[in-house]
Parts: C-alpha cells; structure tokens; sequence
C-alpha cells in the first residue's frame, strides 16, 4: 500500500507546474483547484492534546506523561489525542476551514534528551535518558499514527537531533556534540521513531550540529537519517529556521542559497517563508526541478496516506462529539493521577481527616490554571486548579482557608502596595491550619519556548534552578509559623528547593498536571490515589551543572552524575512498600544478537493498593571486558562510561498482599559500548544487572531505604 502512495503521489505531482510544485513545499501549501488539491497547512500541534485549535482534551505536560514509565498507557493517550484530531479535522473541513493547527500532520513528539535542566522546552521531552525517551516517543508515535490502513494522523519526531537549548540564541548556536554522545545519547529516540515506529515526519532543529545547520545537514538529513536508518517519510523544518542560515548561521548569504542548501540535503517542507524563493534558487542553478518534484512527492505521499484523496478513510467518520469527551477528561485525570512523584513523606500523607479539620493552601501556584497547562496546550472545557480540587475533596467537614502568599515572580501581587503584600496573610492562614498545602513552582510563561516569529509570547531558559525570589520568601514565613507543610510543585523541570526539602513534611512534584491537575492533586493528598509516578529527571544542586553550552554529556544526567543530587532519577514514593524477591535471568551467556531475559517477583506488602514501576538497569564492565578481550584498540576508544542505564522498565498494579512474577526483556542493543569513534561494539565478559524501583545510587538508598536486586552475568 506504501508503494501505491508514493506512485500516486508521484502522478498528481507529475500533473503540476514546476511553479505549483515548488508551491506546495510550504507549510502553509495552497490550493491547486485544476487538480482538485485544496490547501493544506502542515503545521499542527499535538504534545499533550490537540493544541491552539480551540477545545481538546489537555492531558499533563509530556515531561509529566514521562514520569508515568508506562509506554502502554501514553500509546493510549495518543490514540485519544488523535482521535480529537480527526473528530476536529473532519468538522472543520467540511466547513472549509483549513487553517493553521486544524491539520492532521502533528509535529510532535518531542524527542530531545533534556540533558540540562535550565532548559525551557525541557518540559516538551521525556526526559533526560535515551531508553526511557526512545520507548516513549515510539510508543506515542505508534497512538499518533494508528495501524489502518491510512494512517490517523502523520506523527514527527523532533528537533532532529542535538537541540536542548540554550534558547536565547538557538537561531545562532552550534552544539557540537562527540561521536560517541551522538550514537549512544542524542540519536537513538530518533533512530527508534525512523526504525521500530515508522515516523512519518522528523522536524530539523534551529542550530547547527558540529557546524552544519541541522535542517540542512547533509550528515543528519542525508548520511545518517536517509542512507544510514532508511528513512522514506518527510522532513520539516523547524520554523523559520532556515532563514536562520544567512540571517544568523552565516553559512549563506541569500534567502535562494539557504532555500537551496536546505532541499539538497533533504528538507522537503518549509516551516517558515524562505521557499518562496525557491524559484529563484531554481533560476540560479542551485536546485533542480528533479530535486523541487521529489520533495512534493514526498510531501504528497503524506497526504495521500492520511486518506485526504479518498472516500474510504475508516477515520473520517469520527464524529466531533469524540471531542473532549467524558472518557477522555477522565484518561486525563488518571493521567495527572499517575504522573505525580511524591518525593518526601514524614507520614503526614494522606490527610487524616480525623486529625485535620482546618487545612491552609497556599502559593501562587495554588488556583492557576496556568500551571496545569504547560506549553503547546490547547483550551479545555474544564479546568481543576489545586485549590479548586481540594476544596471540593475536603468537603464540608474540613475548613480551607487560602491565600496567594506572593505573586510568581514579582515582588508584590498588587501593583500599588508594598512589595510582600501577601506574606502576611499567609502566615496569618498558616496560623488558623492544622496543616498548610503550600503551591510553589513555575509556569510556561517563565519556562518555555524562546519568544520569536511563530511563538511570541513565550518565555525561555532558567538562569538557575532555585526558586524565584518571592517564593522562597513565602516558603520560609510559612515554614516559621511551625505548622507541618506539603509542598506540592507545579513545573516543567527540576528545582532546587535546598533545605525546605528537610523541613517540609512531604514534597510532591506534580509537573503541569494537564486540566483535571488539581483534582489529581487532591486524591492523592486525601488518599483516594496511590501515588507512582517517578522522576524521568534528576533534580539536582544548582550550581553544580557543566556550562549551559557544553553538550558533553560528562556530569550530566544521571548515567554520567559524579555530584549528589538532590533526588534522583527514577525515585518516587507510595504509600505502601514493594519487595522484590527472585531475580533470575534466563542464561548466563548469550550470542550478542539475542536479547537477555529473567524475572522477579514483586510483593505489595503494604495495606494500601498501589502501582510500582519495576526498573532494569545494566552496568556495563568494560574496562574489565576490554582487558579480558585484549584489545588494545577498544581499550584506547573507550573514553568515559556511564555509571550505569536504564535498560527496562515495567507498570505492574498490586493489591494490598497481592504478589506478581514479572517478565522483562534487556535489548541486545543495551549490551554494547558506545566508543569514542561512534561504533557500538559488544564486548564478551563480566555485567551487572539491577532490578528494582529505583536506579542502584546511594542517593536512592538513602531516601527510600533500599536497594535494587542484582545479579552479575557472564556474556560470551
């Protein structure tokens, strides 16, 4: 059927001018009414719900949908957020309305490593590992896309491929990036997407990449995603960034040199204005009309596979009362329900309501919507702010008083009053509490996308990782009154709370929880919801990262961490306790094509019901191996390995008592070292595996009080 797309796609273009061809390689393509091909807009945007097209489901922000380690559960969530796409495609075209963002090629996931957690587009990632991204990204890939027979909608994975800031001058910056970082951390989620989903989409990135302009690189978009991976889907540029090649990059001089350089190395879509020169270009010599065809093709071959030339699409029917519907609020709050991480608990959670009759929520961050939203979001029908759902949870029997404490960066909440105007009333709500839920953190306004021609109203990086100043004055006048606190965070990255963290009676990190947030929020607190989220980040010290602009991956993350962080990847508590018994691994050598499985069992020994995520992670001997291997050659390539990597993961729900013997699979791919010249070989000889419900870290132990099984294997 894909052969008989592209031989399609392939007659219409045939049909067109050399102008009308040239035409349709802009986002915003027209209509060619001789050939019956309305216009099409290309960009869409779908991270964690349809976004800027009015009414959709939001589900919490993607690095929120990442702390879920549960691949099968974001495939589901896809085929929701697809579904609405179709439900409001097929409304709005039959009204002729084909505008920006009611389209159904959907430029996300968002599969950059979020190496740094400054980053402000960090919040559209999941997260700062290589395994846990590339099986979420393919698993929210294949819910975009469907299994039909056309597909649902066109997922893309982007920004291909080193792009994690620094955003201020993104347009202007070159990530150079080793040959070693490149295969083993920043290609694989996108190199999976290409090979195990079959992305029909990659989006470049605004930067070069070791001095080439990523959205017209000849080593990403020819050598490495076209020859190397066998890519045959499109490639779109990031917006306006090509124009970005003589405006910036200065590697063109002309709008016709860069528009030319982009489709030699095979850009076929134009995000942006620069391919209105293309003509030009043509008329320079600088492009071929083989080379202007073969892009639409490509471009046609999309549209055709969506089914937007035929009348027998199964998902044309979808009607737009699929739209926003009950079930899909509803995957929304168990969504928000299973993203949030509760890292700190003294036993104060759940809220007895026999002991708390009068509960103080406090914060800025308290009854905003703002913060239940992240960026790339669309408009919901209902929106739950924290205070909202625990108001509504504590019921008549428990008195809520509330007050903002401070605005979230400025130094007063009215513009006419002193600065602090709020503190005061806080403590004052404190004081009146038996226990104050106090709501701190972030939003997209002051942690996103860099403001530029497409997204202006954005905000970008974070020069550090504390809290902002108001806020870390309202923390410690709640914390004086002496009343126990909950800190519960909203944001789309790692904060260093320092020591309020020991002060606090408990912390839970709830992200941008999606617009049921603060109903989620509120039955965990009340302990109608068993927390399971985990942290797909590492929290760490501020002050303690490699410079922003490094892109060695030397300290940082937690495969190359050599400093204590604050709470680690993986962590996250519950209010029952898993024990792990039995770890067994199916054979203790093994060709290096096969994969390596084993089992364990897993007993929920609390009184609570509860979800446990079972990790896998593989520690690689290799200076060992190597020296075994005598190799001299690999032992002079090895350069620095990670501590260890997460290799496997699995969401297991148990009732209280309930015991469950859990298979898992290690890819073969997961016993190979990266070395410094690119290759990944398989070294025979001596690795650990640990499998438990954290990474093996003595930060880990520290703060949970246990450890990961492990075993040693012997791989011929």
């Amino acid at each position: 059927m894909k052969n008989d797309f592209r031989a399609r796609a392939e007659e219409l273009v045939s049909q067109m001018t050399l102008e009308e061809a040239a035409s349709q390689l802009r986002y915003d393509a027209p209509a060619i009414s001789r050939l019956g091909i309305p216009s099409y807009n290309w960009w869409n945007e779908a991270l964690h719900g349809m976004a800027r097209a009015g009414t959709a489901t939001i589900f919490p922000q993607a690095i929120g949908l990442a702390a879920m380690f549960d691949p099968e559960f974001l495939t589901e969530i896809a085929e929701v957020i697809s579904t609405e796409a179709r439900a409001k495609y097929n409304m709005n075209s039959k009204n002729e309305d084909r505008d920006i963002y009611k389209g159904l090629t959907v430029w996300s996931p968002n599969v950059n490593i979020f190496r740094d957690p400054r980053w402000g587009r960090g919040q559209e990632t999941y997260g700062e590992d290589p395994y846990l991204t590339k099986t979420l990204g393919v698993a929210f890939i294949r819910g975009l896309q469907g299994n039909g027979k056309y597909l649902k909608t066109a997922a893309c994975a982007k920004h291909f491929a080193v792009h994690s800031g620094p955003e201020a001058n993104r347009h202007s910056f070159d990530a150079k990036a080793s040959l070693k970082d490149m295969e083993e951390t920043y290609l694989p989620a996108f190199e999976a997407a290409v090979k195990e989903a079959e992305v029909e989409a990659v989006m470049g990135a605004y930067n070069r990449v070791n001095g080439e302009p990523s959205c017209g690189s000849k080593t990403l978009l020819v050598d490495i995603l076209r020859e190397r991976w066998g890519f045959k889907g499109h490639v779109v540029s990031d917006c306006w960034a090509i124009r970005d090649f003589h405006e910036h990059h200065r590697v063109t001089d002309t709008p016709a040199q860069s528009a030319a350089l982009a489709l030699q190395n095979g850009c076929d879509l134009n995000c942006g204005n620069t391919y209105l020169h293309m003509l030009e270009a043509y008329q320079e010599g600088l492009v071929t009309e083989e080379q202007i065809r073969k892009a639409a093709v490509r471009l046609f071959e999309t549209r055709m596979r969506l089914g937007l030339f035929d009348s027998d699409c199964e998902y044309d029917n979808i009607p737009y009362d699929e739209n926003d519907s009950d079930a899909h609020r509803a995957l929304s709050l168990e969504a928000a329900r299973r993203s949030a991480v509760l890292l700190k608990n003294n036993g104060i959670l759940p809220l007895n309501r026999n002991k708390i009759t009068r509960l103080a929520v406090i914060g800025p961050t308290a009854n905003s919507r703002v913060v239940l939203e992240g960026n790339y979001c669309g408009t919901a029908s209902e929106y739950v702010t924290n205070l909202e759902g625990i108001k509504k949870a504590a019921g008549s029997d428990i008195r809520v008083f509330y007050s903002m404490g401070c605005h979230l960066f400025k130094d007063r909440v009215e513009p006419l009053a002193m600065y602090d105007d709020r503190l005061s009333e806080a403590k004052g709500c404190a004081a009146e509490s038996d226990a104050v839920i106090l709501c701190l953190g972030l939003d997209a306004t002051i942690e996103g996308e860099q403001g530029d021609t497409g997204n202006s109203y954005a905000a970008g990086d974070k020069p550090d990782l504390l809290l902002l100043e108001p806020q870390r004055k309202l923390l410690e006048a709640v914390l004086s009154v002496g009343k126990p606190v909950v800190l519960v965070i909203n944001s789309g990255s790692a904060l260093d709370i320092g020591s309020a963290a020991e002060r606090c009676a408990a912390v839970m990190q709830c992200w941008y929880s999606g617009a049921q947030g603060g109903n989620a929020l509120a039955e965990i607190l009340f302990g109608q919801t068993n927390p399971s989220g985990r942290l797909p980040v590492t929290f760490c010290y501020d002050g303690t990262m490699p410079d922003y602009e490094d892109y060695s991956m030397h300290n940082r993350t937690y495969r190359y961490m050599q400093d204590k962080p604050l709470y680690p990847f993986g962590y996250g508590l519950s209010y029952t306790t898993f024990r792990y018994a039995d770890l067994k691994l199916d054979a203790n050598k093994t060709a290096p094509e096969k994969n390596l499985c084993g089992e364990i069992t897993v007993t929920n020994e609390g009184s609570r019901d509860g979800a446990e995520t079972v990790q896998i992670y593989i520690k690689n001997h290799v200076q060992e191996n190597a020296a075994k291997a005598c190799n001299a050659e690999v032992k002079d390539l090895l350069g620095e390995q990670p501590n260890f990597s997460l290799c496997g993961m699995k969401h297991i729900f148990l009732k209280a008592g309930e015991s469950a013997k859990v298979r898992f699979e290690i890819k073969a791919a997961s016993l190979t070292t990266v070395l410094l010249d690119g290759r990944r070989v398989y070294l025979p000889g001596h690795y650990s595996i640990y499998v438990g419900g954290s990474q093996p870290d003595e930060r880990s132990f520290e703060l949970a009080g246990k450890r990961p099984l492990s075993t040693d294997v012997y791989l011929g």
